[in-house]
Formats: C-alpha cells, sequence, structure tokens
C-alpha cells in the first residue's frame, strides 16, 4: 500500500524572495518554524522536537534538491520508498504578488489527518515568529 499525498498551500504576507528562503531552506529558518531545535552538517539535517533533558524526539534526514529561490525537497533517513521526503516550495502569486508556500508530504491513509494537522501547527508558529 502506497501513501497518500498531502499538498497544502498557504499564501504567505510577504513578497521578499530572501526572507521566504531563508525561512524554508537554513536550518535557522526552519527552526522558527518547525522544529524545537534544527542543525545542519552539509546536505545532513537534524531536527529535535522537545526538550533535550525530558521527552523529547530527533530526526535526520538528507536535503536531496533544492533550487535557490523555488523549492527544498528533504528525505527522511529513517525511512525507505519514493514517497520519503517533504517538499517546500515557493512560488508568487501573480494577482497579489506575495508569495505562497506549497508543502507536499506523504502520510499513511491513518495518518494524513493528524499530519495536516501538524502542518497547519507548523504554518501558524511560521505566521507568529516572523509575521508572514
Amino acid at each position: 500500500m502506497d501513501k497518500q499525498r498531502l499538498c497544502i498551500e498557504r499564501e504567505l504576507i510577504s513578497s521578499s524572495a530572501p526572507i521566504i528562503w531563508d525561512l524554508i531552506s537554513t536550518d535557522a529558518g526552519l527552526s522558527r518554524w518547525m522544529a524545537d531545535s534544527v542543525t545542519q552538517e552539509g546536505e545532513q539535517l537534524t531536527f529535535v522536537w522537545g526538550e533535550l533533558w525530558s521527552h523529547h524526539e530527533v530526526r535526520t534526514a538528507t536535503i536531496v534538491e533544492k533550487i535557490k529561490n523555488e523549492y527544498i525537497r528533504i528525505s527522511w533517513d529513517d525511512e525507505e520508498g519514493p514517497d520519503n521526503f517533504f517538499e517546500l516550495r515557493m512560488d508568487k502569486s501573480h494577482i497579489t504578488n506575495d508569495y505562497v508556500l506549497t508543502i507536499t508530504d506523504f502520510a499513511w491513509d491513518d495518518e494524513v489527518d493528524s499530519l495536516r494537522t501538524i502542518w497547519n501547527d507548523n504554518l501558524a508558529r511560521l505566521r507568529n515568529t516572523s509575521g508572514i
């Protein structure tokens, strides 16, 4: 059985490509909205959720593809298969001149709703921490 593709689009309140790109493609940017801590060594990313001295989760991922000011594709190291990645893509809206962030991710049938909730929470955190 294959995972289901989940696609979420959110218009951001910013017309600045460098700001958006920094938020989706750097460890410092991702730490502001995706995890409690993100560190990068080369193409390797380490995501930490929770406090290190108590209950926490650590996952590693690898940047598999990146085109500046367009998209970044990140593959989880602990998963296998063609759908073990998530992608963050930025596209400029011709109507508002702001950027639209498109998130593509994959989940098993019984996990789609919880994954959508996680991404929506992350996007709310992005808006709260960066104002976009």
